[in-house]
């Protein structure tokens, strides 16, 4: 089999998803922009050949990466970066290749359209707020009229919460027309309540082969644009109505061999037409795992290496390693640079100890949702997380 990785060297984990097709006896071909000396060593070794461009953004380079390996290796089965921002790319080799195991152009539309998920929730009985693309200021103060005030706008088909605010009042409504954006934008009535995730592997009948729970506190959104700390956790395991949800929303948007991150608001009171208090509610699906270091996360949580898990999905279609380990959670508590903080770095280290696995500085083009530098552990339940959270993240 031979498998072409996009981009496998970030974030720098993702040279586990390389290793892990490897040992499963896979081809794997590694395209991306830092120069082959720049790669860390474990991606090295994980790599049977790699293709550098200058600039991934230029597809005629990514096409002729792609045609090299094409005629050097021989067919190629899969094609694949795991990264949202390559999805539509992603979708556009495969379909100019004849490569059948993802999502072709037309699909991987449908999955970036936040406009376009509506039906698809629809189809799966999942709620989900009301929506409605805006190109003018008349058509907004007609969506507007029918929701009131606050409403969120982002771009229809945006990365992550990037460029995504709320409107309270006609004053930042005006605002927001005098700027208005040069690419297509949504209007979607506010939801209050907690951000959760379903994260699964499914395999190629869209059933899943593992299944995981995150918890966002903080709204991602106003994490970016008011510079706040990132805490997150993934839970001991998922609740049962989540998962329901879940799996309709994979089999409704035929998410089939992926690795997928479903996002609901969990409703913080009764929303009229869409549910009651700790309801879920339908957000936006991601044809891809989860960002940053999460998977790691996961791995953490559930004792299990979901690295191998979706190896595996890849060449057997099914689920061989077991899980190893007594689940608990696994947090995530980041900080900005500039901020004063009540403790120190040292007094985090010292406070938990081994508790924390993971401490490091985050790259920069990922800083500005996930915090500068991050603390990561192994706690054992939400209350322990929340806990963690405060005394990482509490400032002066």
């Amino acid at each position: 089999m031979n498998f072409i990785f996009i981009s496998p060297q970030f974030p720098r984990t993702y040279w586990n998803f390389c290793d892990r097709l490897r040992r499963n006896g896979v081809t794997v071909l590694g395209i991306g922009d830092t120069p082959y000396d720049e790669l860390e060593e474990p991606l090295k070794r994980t790599l049977t050949e790699y293709y550098r461009v200058d600039s991934m953004e230029d597809y005629g380079q990514m096409f002729r990466a792609v045609a090299f390996f094409s005629f050097k290796y021989g067919k190629i089965d899969w094609l694949e970066s795991n990264n949202e921002y390559w999805l539509e790319q992603d979708a556009r080799l495969r379909t100019d290749f004849h490569i059948t195991s993802g999502a072709d152009e037309r699909a991987a539309a449908a999955f970036r359209s936040k406009s376009g998920m509506k039906a698809y929730y629809a189809k799966a009985g999942v709620p989900s707020a009301r929506c409605h693309r805006i190109r003018t200021r008349k058509a907004a103060e007609k969506f507007l009229k029918e929701v009131g005030y606050p409403v969120i706008v982002k771009p229809d088909a945006g990365v992550g919460a990037s460029n995504t605010s709320r409107l309270d009042n006609e004053e930042q409504l005006d605002a927001f027309f005098r700027n208005f954006p040069p690419v297509p934008y949504v209007m979607e009535e506010f939801v209050a309540g907690d951000i959760v995730s379903y994260d699964a592997v499914t395999d190629s009948h869209m059933e899943p082969l593992f299944e995981s729970m995150g918890c966002f506190p903080p709204s991602i959104m106003d994490i970016v644009n008011e510079n706040r700390e990132l805490a997150y956790y993934i839970a001991p395991d998922v609740p049962e109505e989540l998962a329901k949800l879940g799996r309709a929303a994979v089999k409704a948007f035929r998410a089939g061999s992926r690795f997928v991150h479903l996002e609901f608001f969990r409703l913080s009171g009764d929303k009229k037409g869409l549910g009651k208090k700790g309801d879920y509610v339908g957000l936006e699906v991601n044809m891809r795992p989860a960002g940053g270091y999460t998977p790691d996360m996961m791995n953490y949580a559930h004792g299990v290496d979901v690295y191998q898990i979706w190896a595996d999905m890849v060449t057997e279609d099914s689920r061989r390693a077991a899980s190893g380990g007594e689940d608990c959670c696994c947090v995530y508590a980041s900080r900005r640079d500039g901020a004063v903080y009540v403790r120190s770095h040292q007094e985090i280290l010292d406070h938990f100890g081994s508790r924390i696995v993971m401490c490091e500085r985050m790259p920069d083009l990922i800083a500005p949702a996930m915090g500068n530098q991050m603390y990561t552990a192994r706690v054992p339940d939400e209350e322990a997380a929340a806990a963690f959270i405060h005394f990482v993240t509490e400032r002066v």
